[in-house]
């Protein structure tokens, strides 16, 4: 379809540009409810479906439609896939907030706008394509209320147009993305059409980036972390799921339950094989499960940093009762509300102590989609092997976003329930004692209600290891001695570190989660800018493996990168290491809400290396050290 006649605007052309392919970010400034989310997908599967590695990151509001909402898209030949800090091509939709999105960026960005925000008047450095999106949309859409979810597809068109995006694939993410709705999926298509015929029609590039295709994504898939730890649930045997809604965990329950209907239905009977409640609260929510963990189901619950807030005292009930639970924890910015859309690692010290009373629990921390899933999964296993909840610490970035993974491994290790009493088990030991150590590595033998083996009361009170009552101070010393046995027994069977040692590298970093991508790239820009190398540490779990104090050890300098204010994985590394250990320690802190990014990284640590940062149009460059190494 023929674009309407419309107004013509001149589009400023560099005349030396060289070509920038495959490396670009692309912002795209909305307002929430307008159906952007569908074109933003749309276009990331497309530059996905090319071949080239792409991440995709949105910024939401928390409160109602008519609020502005950003989404990033980043393509990267070399498949760095963490938030870019600068902006290459701008897509500015949103009155509210374009003219301080148009002055953000760097000098030689690209902006497609809507052309009745005049932007091109604010800057004479960036590359400006105005388009009349309202007169555009007329013609391919006659509804009106229809116009304002349509028009965002076109400019899905004008990028296709302006970076040599497929356009085939552009069709089959559409059809994806809007399969079951063929009238949707023509409309749709249209617009497309008629965006990319402007662009061809009206401007001339003036921009150097490009999209070409690629061979980085055979194999992999786009998928959610959310989306992924509820398939490591299924997977896991989960049949017990009671939460209550909270973003940014919310869509891992109803992820889980669409698939537990699909999945674990009793084809003779056609009765469901699980149970799933959404509790009155969080507090009610843990509470079912944890019941539902002693009396013998793999039992779940989600929620974010103010759930955790509610569930201490249940936490403390499951962690003294040594009842199996998994608790995922897809973490916020807090304090309070705070920021209930915005990313953080926030959660830390809360959780690892979670309740009153001398209480740790088991944390694991994925950093990849792919570790949702198989975290997730293992998750259950660690649960009922140490009858204790087990806490999986995600994040908004992690959970809601849309990352690039390997095709996950069907699961081929048998489900690991633990120390469940059968009856050769009670004819070797004699006689049963619900909290009675009988091999030495503080994990007791349990029974499951109904199972015919002998009963026990569960105590969260004072209880001796045949979980009589006592307030007996022997037997609350041996008990909890016990268990901390227990917790130290645990670190070997947690999901070990990931460590790449360089034994040219004086400098080290540890990290954690989605803080993880950030530093990968942050360790090529400091041997790419400065020629300094680095050695990395990623923690997988708490607590935390042996191997973390002879890494240290191998350093001068370990800097501890967190999305949080306090420093709270390093102040949890401070309780379990040597003053010595804790002197080579050093903090990168990134707590603004948005996914942490390399730049932020490579700067922090360059000044406290003793480097002067000198800023550039799209980076910082570190220049030769002053004396002394800083850090302090």
């Amino acid at each position: 379809m023929a674009p309407p006649d419309v107004a013509v605007k001149e589009t400023p052309t560099s005349t030396d540009t060289k070509q920038i392919v495959n490396d670009l970010s692309i912002h795209i400034a909305t307002v929430n409810g307008s159906g952007s989310q569908t074109a933003n997908l749309i276009l990331l599967r497309s530059i996905f479906g090319m071949g080239i590695p792409v991440s995709g990151k949105n910024m939401f509001p928390s409160n109602i439609a008519g609020l502005p909402t950003w989404f990033t898209i980043r393509a990267n030949k070399d498949g760095y896939v963490a938030r870019k800090k600068e902006v290459d091509f701008l897509v500015a939709m949103n009155p509210e907030t374009a003219r301080e999105d148009v002055l953000t960026l760097k000098p030689n960005a690209a902006v497609i706008y809507d052309e009745p925000l005049n932007l091109s008047t604010l800057r004479d450095d960036l590359t400006y394509y105005p388009v009349p999106f309202n007169k555009l949309v007329q013609g391919v859409c006659k509804p009106p209320k229809l116009r304002v979810l349509v028009r965002n597809m076109i400019y899905d068109g004008v990028l296709a147009q302006l970076l040599g995006i497929d356009r085939r694939g552009m069709e089959q993410a559409l059809e994806k993305q809007l399969g079951r709705k063929p009238k949707a999926v023509g409309l749709n298509q249209e617009a497309l059409d008629v965006g990319f015929q402007y662009a061809e029609q009206h401007f001339e590039k003036g921009d150097p980036y490009r999209v070409e295709p690629l061979d980085k994504t055979a194999g992999k898939i786009l998928i959610e972390g959310n989306a992924a730890a509820a398939i490591g649930s299924l997977m896991a045997g989960v049949t017990v799921v009671a939460w209550y809604p909270i973003t940014p965990s919310s869509s891992l329950c109803e992820t889980l339950i669409d698939y537990l209907g699909e999945h674990r239905i009793d084809k003779e009977t056609g009765k469901a094989t699980f149970a799933v409640v959404q509790a009155e609260d969080e507090i009610a929510a843990v509470g079912m499960a944890i019941g539902a963990g002693w009396a013998g189901a793999r039992s779940m619950t989600s929620t974010s940093g103010p759930g955790i807030s509610l569930m201490g005292e249940f936490a403390g009930l499951a962690y003294y009762g040594e009842i199996p639970t998994v608790i995922f924890d897809v973490q916020r910015v807090g304090p309070s509300t705070g920021l209930p859309t915005r990313t953080a690692q926030g959660d830390i010290l809360t959780t690892a102590f979670l309740s009153h009373g001398d209480t740790r629990h088991l944390m694991l921390f994925p950093s990849s989609v792919e570790e949702c899933y198989s975290m997730g999964m293992e998750a259950f296993d660690l649960a009922e092997r140490f009858q204790t909840p087990v806490f999986v610490m995600s994040d908004l970035d992690l959970g809601m976003n849309t990352w690039m993974s390997d095709e996950f491994e069907y699961p081929t290790k048998p489900i690991d329930r633990g120390k469940v009493l059968d009856k050769p088990t009670l004819d070797r030991i004699g006689k049963f004692g619900r909290y009675h150590d009988v091999d030495g590595d503080g994990v007791p033998y349990r029974t499951i209600p109904g199972d015919e083996m002998p009963a026990y009361f569960l105590r969260g009170s004072g209880h001796n290891e045949w979980a009589q009552y006592s307030e007996r101070p022997d037997d609350y010393l041996q008990n909890v001695d016990r268990i901390g046995k227990k917790f130290e027994t645990a670190r070997d069977w947690l999901p070990a570190p990931v460590v790449e040692i360089n034994r040219r590298a004086s400098i080290g970093f540890i990290a954690y989660g989605t803080s993880h991508w950030a530093v990968v790239e942050s360790r090529d820009q400091l041997n790419d800018e400065v020629d300094l190398e680095t050695s990395y540490y990623r923690v997988c779990a708490y607590p935390f493996r042996t191997a973390l104090e002879s890494f240290i050890d191998r350093h001068e300098r370990v800097y501890v990168v967190e999305q949080n204010r306090d420093a709270q994985m390093l102040s949890l590394m401070k309780l379990e290491l040597t003053p010595e250990h804790v002197s080579r320690l050093r903090s990168v802190l990134h707590y603004s809400g948005l996914p942490i990014d390399a730049r932020s990284i490579t700067d922090e640590v360059l000044l406290q290396e003793g480097y002067r940062v000198r800023k550039t149009e799209s980076a910082s460059v570190g220049l030769a050290p002053d004396a002394g190494t800083g850090g302090e």
